[in-house]
């Protein structure tokens, strides 16, 4: 019952059960895992006498799969806390955890604890999620270290290691490691691979490369273009100035274009100057998402640039009608690992006079200092 998805039954089997063996316990903690009731799984692992490895690999397993990350983490602690030992299958889960969580610190520390038990072996599975995890927490030359450890590299670790070098301001870099790839042949690249190439192409104005890579994709490999492919070289051409050729691609799509296509080409708009097509983007971009009050007043400042001031009267008035109002701004920054929100003109923060003051003459320094803020009406 478990096996075919069928929870219910598989529970009332159990409970029909005179002795429960640990087996029938973590098969019982699994099905809740695959099911996603994770409350159901956590309340029946918590009643369970004997946990073995399996039970507490279960668990943190639950967690990670159902994106309870933090946790699936505090659960690898208590399995160490109750003296049981991790085996390769919950190191490699708690350190995609950790990824996910940007937990760099646990994660280091979870890698120490394997490169002191001789009896855990670095495979390809520990090996590409701390590849996966160093590289999305910014600790390139720690992924790298791990990578070029590996006698054996899946598909996972190369894409971790080239998705991480273009996140991180290293295009040159990822797109070199996708070029040794290629030459490897040990393992062929897949569409996700190509997401991340085409990025890194975008953030480095590679356009030949990019365009280059573009058709490999298709012409080599047969994969064929989803809609990530196509907003990465609609980023790539329209942050490059290339907006006709970005304009051109989205219209020879053979799907419909989401918010991130037209938003890149709208930021290749705002940089170069483009008002007509800039119009193009805002427009599709306020038919996707009618409420979004930005892209209204995106549409009002654009026009507001070429003193088309009946066509702003027209941007407020349809918000108006619509009953769309201007979102205020926020930010938000890590003091000591806990995330702080503020809105604008927040007055609910504890600390809010101090922080009022203190910006207060930080704004007195920077006039000082002669800056003058680009408000983007002129």
């Amino acid at each position: 019952h478990a096996k075919a998805g069928d929870v219910e039954s598989a529970r009332k089997l159990f409970e029909l059960m005179s002795e429960k063996s640990t087996v029938s316990w973590n098969t019982m903690i699994a099905a809740y895992a695959r099911s996603g009731d994770v409350d159901a799984a956590a309340s029946l692992f918590d009643s369970m006498t004997n946990k073995d490895l399996v039970s507490w690999t279960s668990m943190i397993y639950c967690y990670a799969q159902n994106r309870c990350f933090k946790k699936a983490v505090m659960e690898f602690e208590r399995m160490q806390m109750a003296g049981v030992d991790p085996d390769e299958v919950t190191l490699s889960t708690v350190i995609s955890a950790c990824a996910h969580l940007g937990a760099l610190e646990i994660g280091k520390k979870i890698h120490f604890f394997i490169s002191q038990h001789e009896q855990i072996f670095l495979d390809v599975y520990i090996g590409s999620a701390l590849i996966d995890m160093y590289a999305k927490c910014g600790s390139i030359e720690r992924a790298l270290l791990v990578f070029f450890k590996l006698h054996e590299k899946n598909l996972f670790c190369w894409n971790s290691l080239v998705e991480g070098l273009a996140m991180h301001g290293y295009a040159v870099e990822a797109i070199a490691l996708f070029r040794r790839m290629e030459m490897e042949k040990k393992v062929i690249p897949n569409g996700v691979t190509f997401v991340s190439v085409l990025s890194a192409c975008a953030h480095a104005g590679l356009v030949d490369v990019g365009r280059e890579v573009f058709s490999r994709m298709t012409r080599i490999y047969a994969i064929k273009p989803e809609i990530e492919h196509h907003g990465c070289m609609v980023d790539l051409l329209s942050r490059a100035g290339y907006l006709e050729d970005a304009m051109a691609l989205i219209n020879d799509m053979n799907m419909k274009p989401n918010a991130v296509i037209w938003g890149a080409l709208l930021g290749g708009c705002r940089t170069h100057g483009n008002v007509e097509l800039g119009e193009v983007a805002v427009k599709n971009l306020i038919i996707l998402e009618p409420l979004n009050s930005g892209y209204h007043v995106l549409l009002a400042n654009m026009y507001a640039k070429t003193n088309r001031w009946t066509d702003v009267a027209k941007v407020r008035g349809m918000m108006k009608g619509k009953g769309v109002q201007k979102s205020p701004g926020y930010s938000s920054i890590m003091v000591n690992g806990v995330a702080h929100e503020f809105l604008s003109f927040d007055d609910v923060h504890p600390k809010c006079e101090e922080i009022y003051e203190l910006l207060e003459e930080l704004g007195l320094q920077l006039r000082l200092a002669g800056y003058v803020p680009d408000l983007g009406l002129t």
